[in-house]
């Protein structure tokens, strides 16, 4: 009798196939994660898609903001989450991408205690300066800087930020030294280049478009590998004389690495097709100062690993140390 009723429990058991528990997700509400504070584009990201999950599973998805250490905290907290699929990540270029070539010590490893899910959107950031300055192209810049080495000024929302470190990669790649100018987020940052206490700032679009437009700061390039459709006449730091400049800041969704290939694919699936309605796209493309990206896991977790490579090396050549 009784290894009958074993063999009975072992037949139910491998009748639930991954594929079975993934078709039955989610049975539950399901935690999102934003490890930055709320009203910021990771939060918005989280709350759009969060919304639409919700309708589309007839589960709740919470959207919760654990904050703390540039964003490593609330990535370790999922890191360390159950693998069942309920608490996922929205993740990005900072605790993803430049955090692990920052600082020599991590609770979590980005790449082995994460299943890439989906690449949810880039935004690029924009170089501008402010309208006294004697530069109207990324090549009279350079030319400036290269007279006066370490006299142009530029800002950034703190030291390791992607702000920062597209200049300290600018500085670099164009043969230059500028002053890093730190500030405590980028309002400040944005305040400092629009009064002229700094030279330059390589902005977020979100935060410097208006300004642009308003002609309160002069846009000399886009760190994207191609114009954006916010800004069609500004060119592309490659088109401006910087060959092979590419740095934007980015966001994706993940999960603990040992959830199933199957919760993957679903969630892969229901967010890539969130990603093309309409009203989504219009929300958070920000005007067309994002660009929403999508694709496989296979190609997002190649993209990270290949972010990871790019970044330490330009924290390494710049000294850069956190603050």
């Amino acid at each position: 009798m009784n290894r009958l009723l074993h063999l009975l429990i072992i037949s139910i058991l491998v009748g639930v196939s991954p594929g079975a528990l993934a078709q039955s997700y989610p049975a539950k509400a399901v935690h999102m994660v934003v490890p930055y504070p709320a009203g910021g584009y990771y939060d918005l990201l989280a709350r759009v898609i969060g919304a639409k999950l919700a309708e589309n599973w007839g589960e709740p998805v919470v959207v919760e903001n654990r904050v703390g250490a540039n964003g490593m905290v609330g990535t370790d907290f999922v890191a360390k989450s159950p693998p069942d699929g309920y608490t996922i990540l929205m993740g990005g270029i900072g605790p993803f991408g430049i955090s692990p070539g920052l600082y020599p010590k991590m609770a979590y490893d980005p790449v082995r205690d994460f299943a890439a899910v989906i690449h949810v959107a880039s935004a690029p950031n924009v170089l501008v300066a402010h309208p006294s300055l004697e530069a109207r192209s990324v090549k009279d810049l350079i030319a400036l800087a290269r007279s006066s080495p370490g006299k142009l000024t530029f800002s950034s929302a703190g030291s390791g930020s992607s702000q920062h470190l597209s200049a300290e990669m600018f500085d670099a790649m164009a043969g230059v030294k500028m002053t890093h100018i730190p500030y405590k987020g980028s309002a400040p940052a944005v305040t400092a280049v629009l009064a002229g206490q700094v030279s330059v700032l390589f902005g977020t679009m979100a935060d410097v478009v208006g300004h642009v437009r308003a002609e309160k700061l002069r846009a000399l390039a886009v760190t994207s590998a191609r114009r954006i459709s916010v800004l069609p006449e500004v060119p592309t730091m490659i088109e401006a004389g910087v060959p092979e400049f590419e740095a934007t800041a980015w966001f994706g969704v993940l999960a603990p690495a040992a959830v199933s290939r199957e919760i993957v694919a679903k969630l892969n699936q229901d967010i890539g097709r969130i990603l093309q309605m309409p009203d989504v796209l219009e929300r958070i493309s920000q005007q067309g100062s994002a660009e929403i990206v999508g694709g496989t896991p296979e190609k997002f977790g190649a993209f990270i690993r290949a972010e990871i490579v790019k970044w330490a090396k330009v924290v390494k050549d710049a000294g850069v140390k956190p603050d």
